[in-house]
């Protein structure tokens, strides 16, 4: 299990970029993102959060068949070349890469499931109308809360970290050794990571809920402490307050991976969520 703190610095776990199922390249190039389909059914886009490859995914495809899963990966993750993400901001450009992979691939308002700031991107592509429910797993709507802050407060400071990991060679350093001992994210970029961390800080989509107009289904991470899981669990409640129909479960004990911690109820909680 992950610390939540280790994670905001980068820490997310990723699984292995394992097969499982026939996979194939969909008919879409971009600089920003690759995706790969799996299955046939109902259409469900998953994406995976901060130096993650989709397959974290793995078990999820291999436990819920019926469905065709469109896996985002996100490019300088766990392998990938940044290509156009090596600079500049990130998250807005990759969920418009997204949307315009939706459109293009004629798909009809799919479920979006997103993991960490896979989360924040589906929360995004959900706020476009072009998701028919969006699950997140494990985000709240402003990536600095994940630390107890808000993006005006952790923004600057986002910056400035940013800066450091990336312009300094001690920070470069420092930054390659943590992707390095990160579980699945060799093979991670690290001025992508660091982009994509002061993206996040600068981020909070809270305000922008009472707009989401589809069923939003929020799994987040508990561990086995009592008072620090209903200390969470109200977080979690306070910041998704403007979505009044949100729909919250917390799985535990997990670190932040749930669908890695908790694998049977994760599933059987995305089961449900895809057949309502």
């Amino acid at each position: 299990m992950m610390d939540r703190r280790a994670w905001l610095l980068g820490a997310a776990a990723a699984g292995m970029m394992a097969g499982g199922g026939v996979a194939s390249a969909a008919p879409f190039a971009s600089r920003r993102i690759a995706v790969t389909v799996r299955g046939q059914g109902r259409d469900v886009l998953l994406v995976p959060g901060l130096a993650s490859g989709p397959g974290i995914w793995n078990g999820v495809v291999g436990a819920l068949p019926g469905y065709r899963y469109h896996l985002v990966h996100v490019r300088g993750f766990a392998g990938l070349a940044p290509e156009a993400n090596a600079s500049g901001t990130l998250l807005q450009p990759i969920a418009d890469e997204i949307a315009r992979y939706v459109q293009g691939a004629g798909l009809k308002r799919p479920a979006i499931v997103g993991h960490s700031m896979g989360g924040t991107l589906a929360l995004l592509l959900g706020l476009k109308g072009l998701a028919g429910r969006v699950m997140v797993v494990d985000m709240l709507p402003a990536g600095a809360a994940m630390v107890c802050g808000t993006a005006s407060g952790m923004g600057f400071l986002a910056d400035q970290l940013s800066g450091y990991l990336t312009g300094t060679a001690a920070g470069r350093r420092y930054l390659a050794q943590m992707v390095g001992q990160m579980p699945g994210a060799q093979g991670s970029d690290p001025d992508v990571i660091a982009n994509a961390l002061r993206d996040l800080a600068n981020t909070d989509l809270g305000p922008q809920l009472p707009r989401l107009a589809v069923p939003l289904e929020v799994v987040y991470a508990v561990g086995s402490d009592m008072q620090q899981a209903a200390a969470i669990t109200s977080r979690f409640r306070t910041d998704y307050a403007g979505k009044k129909d949100a729909r919250l479960k917390a799985i535990g004990p997990s670190g932040h991976l749930v669908m890695a911690d908790q694998p049977a109820r994760f599933t059987a909680t995305l089961r449900d969520f895809l057949t309502i």
